[in-house]
């Protein structure tokens, strides 16, 4: 089997080494760094600053994309990487070369001078470096964990600050209630920054209007300024002035036409002439985001799946609101063509894989529960418990491709195979391959 070891896992090691997960409710350590090294936050093109519980990736992807077609250069922040770790920084369009990424790392640890400093923290200061170094025309921010006192809550005055759909997600550190974590979510809005909010349950919305209100910030919401839907397999974006016929968005699922709607109502904000509608349709059926229900027909699982005569298919997703949104997504799969769902999925223990595998009872998929190379991985016995609470039948393995196996092996048509649960999971699928490694 392929070793997925590659040569920066040794950086991204010495960085988790020297720069734990250090919980800080405010935003100094990042600050204090970013002025050693110059203060790059304030020395970039147009940032949209984008914060949520799900859809942030996704909703950056389609920016991205519509501004790349409309010749924009753009820097993008994400945040997992999947596979490697340069991922997370694309420099006008290109990802961050394991060399630069090394100087930067030297950089930013002597600007730190041996002062505390979260691994969050110095990758968003390594990021915001890097883009300095070439000039763009947009500058795309996701936020890692929250908002408020995110590491890349570092913006004065960004162009649009764009709120995702916001839900129970990292209860640990965000909860317990909803509204506290839309309170953690809307820190990103400024006075006098235009903010766009996805659709929103009231106890969400109603903390995101608020901080709203109290900050002079303009709100446009969606399902109310504004709305995106489908309709006849085509993507509708209702705005204040008008109404785009868009094609259906490039990434599967329903959930994806409200995604591709709030980033066009988004870049729209930024009121730049270049962005026309040709631009906006290009963007919308061509945006790239893998792990995000991807179509995996390469590496060694996709030759399991195609001597099989199946699909496969990988999703991140890893909370209650993507499990109902993966879950429907899944279900107008099968619908097509009647063949039946088989589920593969590893978590972290910390999720709430109850809630998770809930809007999958109905359907009652073949399921395969297993865990991955993590120290906060479930076990596969802990998932199947869960999924037993809520009725599913689940088999367990004890890795990735056994659980595959065990998937395929069954008698009739050949099913759709799903790979989730997490995109730490989703990553170790990917890894096995340079060929299904993100670019």
């Amino acid at each position: 089997m392929y070793d997925p070891l590659r040569a920066e896992d040794v950086l991204v090691q010495r960085l988790r080494t020297l720069h734990p997960s250090l919980i800080d409710l405010s935003t100094d350590r990042i600050l204090r760094l970013l002025e050693a090294m110059g203060r790059p936050q304030a020395h970039l093109p147009p940032v949209i600053h984008i914060a949520g519980t799900n859809g942030k990736g996704s909703t950056t992807a389609f920016v991205r994309a519509i501004a790349e077609a409309a010749g924009l250069k753009v820097h993008v922040l994400t945040s997992p990487h999947l596979v490697r770790f340069v991922e997370r920084v694309r420099v006008a369009g290109t990802l961050l070369t394991e060399a630069r990424l090394e100087q930067l790392i030297e950089q930013a640890e002597v600007a730190n001078a041996d002062q505390p400093i979260s691994f969050f923290e110095m990758t968003t200061a390594i990021a915001l470096k890097a883009f300095t170094d070439t000039p763009a025309d947009l500058c795309l921010i996701e936020v890692g964990l929250g908002g408020r006192f995110d590491g890349s809550n570092v913006f004065d005055h960004p162009a649009v600050t764009v709120i995702t759909p916001v839900d129970y997600d990292h209860l640990e550190l965000l909860g317990p209630d909803l509204s506290k974590i839309a309170w953690e979510k809307a820190g990103i809005m400024r006075p006098g920054v235009p903010c766009v909010s996805a659709r929103q349950l009231d106890e969400a919305r109603d903390v995101i209007e608020a901080e709203a209100q109290k900050l002079g910030a303009p709100l446009t919401t969606m399902g109310q300024e504004i709305d995106a839907f489908e309709e006849h397999g085509r993507l509708r974006v209702q705005l204040e002035e008008r109404l785009l016929d868009l094609p259906a968005p490039s990434l599967f699922g329903p959930h994806q036409f409200d995604n591709a709607g709030l980033a066009v109502a988004a870049i729209l904000k930024l009121g730049d002439p270049r962005i026309d509608e040709a631009a906006i349709a290009k963007g919308v059926a061509g945006a790239v985001w893998p792990a995000r229900f991807q179509r995996l027909t390469a590496g060694p699982l996709g030759a399991k799946a195609a001597a099989r005569g199946a699909d496969l298919w990988i999703d991140g997703g890893h909370n209650p609101h993507a499990g109902r949104a993966l879950a429907e997504a899944v279900g107008r799969l099968a619908a097509k063509d009647g063949r039946p769902v088989s589920l593969v999925v590893g978590m972290f223990a910390r999720k709430d894989a109850q809630g998770f595998f809930a809007p999958f009872a109905p359907m009652n998929p073949a399921l395969v529960t297993t865990t991955f190379d993590s120290p906060n991985a479930a076990t596969a016995e802990d998932l199947a418990e869960a999924a037993e609470a809520v009725g599913l039948t689940p088999r367990t393995a004890p890795n990735l491709t056994e659980a595959v196996d065990l998937a395929l092996a069954t008698e009739g048509p050949p099913p759709h195979l799903i790979l989730c649960g997490g995109l730490h999971f989703a990553g170790e699928a990917l890894a096995l391959s340079p060929e299904t490694w993100p670019r």
